[in-house]
């Protein structure tokens, strides 16, 4: 344990500064996530037949095609095309965020296409019936209910893109993995720095599950008000 933690301690400022990498790559990324596949899951139950299909063909190739060949295709295909049009490349920042955020609004616009049709249509017909036009019931009556719903499976996108953060190692962008790579090729012990980067990313994730749960529990107002119930108190009979 003494030979772990010596190994370890001089390696955990560089860990923790890749960790604080890993947060920002997974928020951004999923913040954008959020933005696009909130629009496609709306335009998925569009009435138009053609941007069914376009937003459907978008899903499909995001989510049927490895996530490591669309960082491949982003950072080493794309600059190329760019180059020839004589437009600007970009860092591997901007590659990392694109292909996550790419892929991450694949997956959540299936999320919230299914949150939006777990509505009753009853309230769509009230919203409707109270002259409510369908952006402004989307936007009032809908779409709020609908993210209460969506919260547990968002949480379990931002737990997976959190881990898959660390595939920006292979373009050489410096997260919490590429930190521990580059200190396993200075000091060559695999095993305690990996072990550590694992417990990093394990802490990761048991903090983001927490505060998903929280959130969830304060979204419901049921939930809500169990919590802040004061236990029942049983009285015996004589």
């Amino acid at each position: 344990m003494a030979d772990f933690l010596d190994i370890v301690l001089p390696a955990l400022p560089s860990l923790l500064k890749g960790a604080v990498v890993t947060i920002q790559l997974t928020v951004l990324s999923i913040a954008l996530g959020l933005v696009g596949g909130s629009l496609l899951g709306i335009a998925r139950l569009s009435p138009y037949q053609i941007v069914r299909v376009l937003t459907r063909i978008y899903v499909d190739f995001f989510r049927g095609t490895p996530l490591l060949v669309q960082l491949f295709m982003i950072y080493f295909g794309l600059p190329g095309l760019l180059n020839s049009l004589g437009l600007p490349t970009f860092s591997q920042w901007w590659a990392a965020i694109a292909a996550l955020a790419l892929n991450s609004a694949a997956y959540i616009s299936e999320i919230i296409r299914a949150g939006i049709q777990s509505i009753p249509p009853g309230q769509t017909e009230a919203a409707e019936s109270l002259g409510l036009s369908p952006i402004e019931t989307m936007r009032y009556v809908v779409f709020p209910q609908a993210f209460r719903i969506i919260i547990p499976p968002l949480g379990n996108e931002f737990i997976i893109m959190l881990k898959d953060t660390s595939l920006a190692a292979v373009i050489g962008y410096q997260e919490l993995f590429q930190e521990g790579k580059l200190i396993v090729a200075n000091n060559y012990r695999a095993f305690e720095i990996y072990t550590a980067v694992a417990l990093v990313y394990l802490i990761l994730t048991l903090v983001s599950s927490l505060f998903f749960s929280r959130l969830e529990i304060w979204m419901d107002p049921v939930k809500r008000r169990k919590q802040k119930a004061p236990p029942a108190v049983s009285s015996l009979g004589s």
